[in-house]
């Protein structure tokens, strides 16, 4: 199956070199039966349309799906492009976002603050957990989402829309070797001290990253966003 991977930033280069960046992440957790093709979007390289990849995958980026970027438009339009064609599609924290605000959602930087490392969710009756990194959120959902994950910070930390689109706040693909480089190297002065200092208490806790993973890559090849 071929996934398009539609890269909305640019990764740390000494995060990239320790863990690889989002393509290899994402290869990761979905495991092997996929072959990948990488757009990277934030530089305004786009495929021609929704058929140039099976199924499709949304990054995460350190910018604002809000923030006035000559790329948010054209990547709204291809994302309500692959959702009406009926691919599956998949948008992971920037990812859910710009999905979420391409099919009529709200985005806006949280009055809550951060949330960072480690976090628990309820997923479809479960408790997954996953890490986060993130201060955007999901404050409306599009007409007709359905909430599949949640807790008290996030409330819609994920969505299904239709069938064949399902959205994750929290990061699968980030281990916790990662979560602690990204406290190292970009936490200080970004995040607030006692975030930080909780989200390394966190390190080394089980994570769900492979069964979320096993779902994502069935998802793609069946559509079934049931975990």
């Amino acid at each position: 199956m071929r996934i398009g991977l539609l890269q909305c930033g640019e990764t740390i280069p000494a995060l990239d070199r320790a863990h690889g960046g989002y393509p290899e992440l994402y290869a990761a957790l979905l495991g092997e039966g996929f072959s990948w093709r990488t757009w990277r979007v934030f530089e305004d390289d786009f495929p021609a349309g929704p058929d140039e990849a099976d199924g499709w995958l949304v990054s995460g980026s350190k910018h604002g799906a809000y923030e006035p970027l000559a790329w948010i438009a054209p990547l709204e339009a291809l994302i309500q492009e692959i959702h009406a064609g009926g691919r599956p599609l998949v948008g992971i924290c920037f990812g859910h976002q710009i999905v979420a605000q391409a099919l009529g959602g709200r985005v806006e930087k949280f009055d809550g603050g951060w949330s960072v490392g480690r976090r628990a969710y309820e997923i479809d009756g479960k408790i997954r957990h996953l890490n986060a990194w993130h201060q955007d959120q999901v404050t409306q959902i599009p007409h007709g989402a359905r909430v599949i994950a949640s807790n008290d910070f996030t409330r819609y930390a994920g969505l299904a829309m239709g069938e064949r689109t399902l959205t994750l706040q929290p990061h699968p693909e980030f281990p916790h070797g990662y979560v602690a480089d990204l406290i190292r190297l970009r936490g200080a002065g970004t995040v607030p001290d006692d975030l930080l200092s909780a989200a390394r208490d966190g390190l080394g806790a089980p994570l769900d990253n492979d069964r979320i993973g096993a779902w994502l890559a069935e998802f793609m090849t069946s559509a079934r966003v049931r975990p």
